[in-house]
């Protein structure tokens, strides 16, 4: 986050701590706004490596698992980079510009994605940048009807996945009910002067919160080379490419596909309030294995609801016959929710 921009938000009366804004003064007030009304919100837990070049598009095809040659100018998709042995080093949100891609992820594994693919480069004409202080991200997530946003913007995008160039920037459609707009930080003060007044400011964790209601997993430290994609249903929102030619895990990907049968899922789970709220990386216990860990907390937050919601990966026999508690076999039980998307 650039200076001017951390000013401009704390300004507006944000908490900020490394680089992250974390609430504006009662975070639980911003958890429920977020449950059911318009809300916006700066997400600086992400970071931007940009990737441009004559050789952007077909260097990105043979290393990430989405289909970027599918990906239109002002358009997205998510993905994910993968070990050789098909393990998830990292989840993104890829779109495409006039010139290159952008790859927005976790901050905190950002150097090491960067520093990775840039080895592969070799004589490619590609160059690899973290621009994560030269744009803004925005996320705008309306409960109902999108009505906040009237007269903010003269197009929005109708089908997911898609963008408009707006206002000095972009603006992507993410899902039915959230955009993200991407752009400078002068920009970025005029959209969140027209929208703050209709749409509550929230901090990290209730954007988080919202990520995990949407199913969507983000891989941090805590949990890189822990899942193929298949584990945390990428697949199901169209971060796999099953037809794409070859990249770093492809072939176990694919194995996984259509040889195995996949023994574990990302589940959305709900639990009750504890003294420790879960973290990423925190195993998972089932009365049908006992000692042994049946899975893993990816991502988890405090719901407006009370307790925590979580997205957890684990065994498929042990959600449908079992009960599974977090960190140990004796820990809090786990309620398993509907997620958005089906696992079918």
């Amino acid at each position: 986050m650039n200076a001017a921009w951390q000013s401009f938000l704390e300004g507006q009366g944000a908490t900020v701590d490394g680089g992250v804004v974390w609430h504006y003064g009662d975070a639980a007030s911003e958890l429920a706004a977020a449950s059911r009304s318009a809300v916006i919100s700066d997400l600086s837990p992400l970071g931007v490596i940009s990737i441009h070049g004559d050789d952007a598009l077909s260097f990105l095809q043979g290393q990430l698992s989405c289909d970027v040659s599918a990906v239109a100018i002002n358009a997205s998709t998510y993905g994910s980079y993968c070990t050789a042995k098909g393990r998830v080093l990292a989840t993104f949100l890829l779109w495409r510009g006039d010139s290159g891609f952008f790859m927005a992820l976790p901050r905190d594994v950002l150097a090491t994605i960067q520093k990775r693919l840039t080895m592969f480069v070799l004589r490619a004409k590609v160059k690899l940048a973290d621009v994560s202080s030269e744009l803004v991200l925005l996320g705008l997530s309306f409960a109902e009807g999108g009505g906040a946003l009237a007269g903010h913007f003269d197009a929005v995008p109708a089908e997911i996945h898609r963008g408009v160039r707006e206002q000095n920037g972009l603006l992507l459609r993410v899902s039915e009910t959230r955009l993200l707009w991407i752009g400078d930080g002068t920009a970025a003060t005029r959209i969140w002067a027209g929208l703050a007044s209709a749409s509550k400011p929230v901090g990290a964790a209730a954007w988080s919160w919202l990520d995990i209601r949407a199913g969507l997993a983000w891989i941090t430290q805590a949990t890189q080379e822990q899942f193929v994609p298949q584990m945390i249903n990428l697949e199901l929102i169209g971060g796999v490419s099953f037809q794409k030619g070859c990249y770093p895990g492809q072939e176990i990907v694919a194995r996984t596909q259509y040889l195995g049968k996949l023994k574990r899922r990302m589940y959305l789970a709900s639990m009750a309030a504890t003294d420790a709220a879960p973290v990423p990386g925190t195993e998972l216990y089932s009365d049908d294995l006992g000692e042994q860990a049946s899975g893993m907390v990816v991502n988890a937050q405090t719901s407006p609801n009370g307790g925590f919601d979580l997205l957890a990966v684990t065994q498929t026999s042990s959600v449908e016959t079992s009960v599974v508690h977090l960190g140990s076999p004796q820990g809090p039980v786990l309620t398993f929710q509907v997620l958005p998307y089906s696992l079918a």
